[in-house]
């Protein structure tokens, strides 16, 4: 018979991954959106005035993707150094990984973009890898303690907000590669364009890994401490926002009508995760978990079928979407093939209305639940060190 910790653990590893998979799912409607949609093409999505709220719901529900898959990375961390594994252990895997990781997103990812090597893009699975490269020295420290140096991170790095790194002279780039917003280098015809700033990042990792110890709590105590954290985050981010001085460089401003105010208001920046932004998406996050422990059934299942497979998924329906955009853009638009060697949402002319690009992404999302199942038992089943690279 299972033993009850052990019942409780699996509890909890299914909340993680049911949470994993839900924004994982989600992530796809943001790359379908960015690929495939006509509307998208040149301006922000976000921008209370240039977007409508059907656009800008679709972009700004993609915001809980990156902070919640970056924060559970450092709560996975945490689960293996409580499941026994030593310091050293975990400091080497990370690591590991993490070079993997920028190298994976340098190579397989950017191509899956742009299929060319003309600009190599590093997203969020480099910043996940570079964060883990940083934790890997942080886990030496107390849990609270890496907590802390998470939330100095999380709070601390809009006090640069008013900074022009070109004033930096050479220091400009790495000042741009650790802090944001984004950051572009060239090396004869090669661009290299980093996307997401590596401090910001590992400060959300930093606190994942802070708070792993209430995963350790018995279920009901756990719920209270989530669930007040997240409360903490979104009355935080409601007060911040609301004085609109410190926390985001981008201030709201009142609109032509409450529904455009509303989008300005919630217009947070996310290149890099302004102190708003991490406060207004982890928030909710942190409440779902508890509500996740006590759901089940097949919806629940699903989502776990994901979310126990992000990496396999994640690379996988980029190349899918891309491939789609081609055939489409071939068949229905008359476009030539050579036209989606760039990232498709650079085409103008090219794309679709909401309503066909939400189509594509429940096709796409549907259609990797039998691989990710199949992917998933392997990796069940198989006991190969480099599966967990994967």
């Amino acid at each position: 018979m299972q033993s009850a910790s052990a019942s409780v653990r699996g509890l909890r590893i299914g909340a993680i991954d049911a949470l994993r998979g839900l924004v994982m799912v989600v992530m796809a409607l943001d790359h379908a959106r960015d690929f495939l949609h006509l509307g998208s093409h040149g301006i922000d999505p976000t921008d209370a005035a240039a977007s409508n709220p059907a656009l800008f719901a679709t972009r700004w529900v993609t915001h809980f993707c990156a902070p919640t898959f970056v924060l559970l990375s450092g709560v996975s961390a945490w689960l293996q150094r409580a499941s026994g594994k030593s310091r050293s252990e975990l400091a080497l895997f990370l690591l590991t990984r993490g070079l993997w990781l920028v190298l994976l997103d340098a190579t397989v990812v950017s191509f899956a973009l742009n299929f060319n090597f003309d600009l190599i893009v590093l997203t969020v699975i480099a910043a996940i890898g570079a964060s883990m490269i940083l934790l890997a020295g942080l886990i030496w420290l107390p849990a609270p303690a890496v907590a802390l140096v998470g939330l100095a991170l999380i709070a601390g790095h809009n006090l640069f907000d008013g900074l022009d790194p070109k004033t930096l002279g050479p220091w400009a780039l790495p000042f741009q590669v650790l802090f944001g917003p984004v950051a572009l280098a060239s090396a004869g015809p090669v661009k290299l364009l980093v996307a997401y700033a590596v401090l910001p990042w590992t400060g959300v990792m930093a606190l994942g890994y802070g708070l792993g110890p209430p995963f350790n709590q018995a279920p009901g105590k756990r719920a209270r401490t989530l669930v007040l954290a997240g409360l903490t985050c979104v009355v935080g981010f409601l007060i911040l926002r609301s004085l609109n001085h410190y926390g985001d460089p981008r201030p709201w401003s009142l609109q032509s009508d409450p529904a455009r105010t509303a989008m300005s208001f919630l217009a947070v920046t996310k290149y890099p995760p302004s102190l708003d932004f991490v406060l207004a998406t982890l928030g909710p996050v942190l409440m779902l978990l508890p509500l996740l422990e006590k759901l089940g059934g097949r919806l629940t299942a699903a989502l776990q079928t994901y979310g126990r497979v992000p990496l396999f998924y994640y690379v996988g329906h980029l190349y899918a979407l891309h491939l789609i955009a081609l055939g489409l853009g071939v068949a229905l638009q008359g476009k030539p093939a050579s036209a989606f060697l760039v990232n498709p949402g650079q085409i103008a002319g090219f794309g679709f209305g909401l309503p066909a690009v939400y189509a594509i992404w429940a096709a796409v999302v549907v259609g990797f639940y039998p691989l990710c199942a199949w992917w998933g038992r392997i990796k069940r089943t198989r006991r190969d060190w480099w599966l967990s690279y994967l």
